[in-house]
C-alpha cells in the first residue's frame, strides 16, 4: 500500500526525473545546417568537407550538403532537381559562387529569411549573383566593380565611411598573407570574449567591395596595407544584415583549405552559424584562439 507520504515522494521523484530528461534533451539538441556548394571560382570540393567537419566537431550542429549542378550551363532538367528545402533547417551556409539559381529557389530563400531564418556566407560566396537584387540586399557588399554601388569602410574611430558609386576602387585583393582582425563590436554575441585584435592565417584580404551596403552591422575589419597592394583603410571582414525577420551573417575570410585551418576563422563561422540560427551564442571561444601577434591553426587541417 502506498502511503500519502510515499505517494508524494514518488511524485517528486518523477517530476525531477522528467525535468532532468528535458534538460538533457535540451543540452544535446543540435542545430541543423544546410551547406550549399557545387560551383565556385574557389576549390569548394576541398573547403566544403572542412566546413562540414569543424561545424559537426563543435557538437552544436548537424550538417547536410546539397550540391548544385556543377557544369556551367547545365541542362534545365538538372537545375529542376535543385530544390533545397530551406525551411527544414535552422541555418543556411553558402559556399557557392556560380550560375544564378532558378527563380523558384531564389523566392524560397527570400521567404525563408523574411520569415526569420538565418544564413551564413563564406568568402567567395559573397561574389555570387550580382544580377539578383534581393541577394545584394542580403549580403550588403559583394565582389563587384566600382560602378555597381557604394563602398563601405571603417575609419580608425570605428565609424562607417561610404564611398559613392564610381568613386574609388572596386573589389580586389593583394597577395595572400597573415593579417590582423580588429573587432569593432565586442558586445555582439559572436564577438563576446573574442580578443579585440587577433592574427588571421594566410588569406585573401578583400577590399573595395560594392553593393547597397544598407543596414550593415560591421563586427570586424582588417587594415588593407599599401605594401600589400591594398587600399590603406579598414575593410569589413565580418558583418551581418537583417532581412525581414531573418539575419544574414557574412565573413569574407576563408579563401582556401589552409585559410580554414585558422582557429579564429573556425570560431567565427561556428559562432556565426549558431547566432544566425538562434540569435544567441553558447559556443565558447577556444583557449587556443589566435593572439594579436600569433596565428593559431589546426595542425591536421581537419
Amino acid at each position: 500500500m502506498i502511503t500519502p507520504r510515499r505517494f508524494v515522494s514518488l511524485l517528486v521523484l518523477c517530476t525531477l526525473s522528467l525535468a532532468f530528461a528535458a534538460n538533457t534533451a535540451t543540452a544535446v539538441e543540435k542545430l541543423s545546417v544546410l551547406l550549399i556548394d557545387g560551383q565556385n571560382n574557389h576549390n569548394w570540393r576541398a573547403t566544403t568537407p572542412i566546413l562540414k567537419a569543424f561545424l559537426e566537431k563543435s557538437g552544436r550542429f548537424t550538417v547536410d550538403v546539397v550540391t548544385t549542378p556543377t557544369a556551367k550551363k547545365a541542362p534545365e532538367a538538372e537545375w529542376n532537381q535543385f530544390r533545397p528545402a530551406f525551411a527544414k533547417y535552422d541555418v543556411i551556409l553558402s559556399n557557392y559562387n556560380g550560375e544564378l539559381w532558378p527563380a523558384s529557389v531564389q523566392k524560397d530563400l527570400e521567404k525563408y529569411l523574411a520569415d526569420g531564418g538565418g544564413m551564413v556566407v563564406v568568402h567567395a560566396a559573397n561574389n555570387a549573383f550580382p544580377q539578383w537584387g534581393e541577394w545584394n540586399k542580403m549580403i550588403g557588399l559583394g565582389w563587384r566593380g566600382n560602378g555597381f554601388g557604394e563602398r563601405v569602410t571603417v575609419d580608425d574611430a570605428g565609424n562607417q565611411v561610404r564611398t559613392k558609386k564610381g568613386k574609388g576602387p572596386g573589389a580586389g585583393h593583394g597577395p595572400q598573407h597573415d593579417f590582423s582582425i580588429i573587432v569593432r563590436d565586442r558586445k555582439h554575441p559572436v564577438m563576446e570574449g573574442v580578443p579585440a585584435e587577433w592574427l588571421h592565417a594566410k588569406d585573401e584580404l578583400y577590399h573595395g567591395q560594392r553593393g547597397p551596403g544598407l543596414n550593415m552591422n560591421i563586427l570586424a575589419t582588417a587594415y588593407s596595407a599599401k605594401d600589400k597592394r591594398g587600399t590603406e583603410t579598414n575593410e569589413p571582414m565580418v558583418w551581418w544584415i537583417p532581412y525581414g525577420k531573418g539575419r544574414v551573417f557574412t565573413t569574407v575570410m576563408g579563401h582556401a583549405a589552409y585559410s580554414m585551418t585558422c582557429v579564429g576563422f573556425r570560431t567565427i563561422v561556428n559562432r556565426g552559424c549558431e547566432w544566425a540560427a538562434t540569435q544567441k551564442v553558447t559556443l565558447p571561444v577556444p583557449k587556443n584562439f589566435p593572439k594579436a601577434d600569433a596565428v593559431s591553426v589546426v595542425k591536421d587541417g581537419k
